[in-house]
């Protein structure tokens, strides 16, 4: 199984809803603990990284924009 692949700053959806009805979250802190933020009502909740990145489904928004060599180098 491939690891998941997330950074400071992204937009993921979790696999089950926030109580507020949103399943946006955003990763606010990162270490052995990973804090996130809900994008909805912004009450923020601190979890082990294991259970995060099991009950993480995917990326929606990257904080980090991929660079464009082509626009760096012409």
């Amino acid at each position: 199984m491939e690891r998941k692949v997330f950074g400071l700053g992204d937009i993921v959806q979790m696999k089950k809803n926030h109580p507020c009805g949103s399943n946006e979250m955003e990763i606010i802190r990162m270490g052995m603990d990973i804090r996130i933020k809900c994008v909805g009502c912004k009450h923020s909740v601190l979890i082990p990284r294991a259970k995060f990145e099991k009950n993480m489904k995917k990326v929606l928004r990257s904080a980090v924009e991929p660079i464009d060599n082509e626009a760096v180098e012409g």
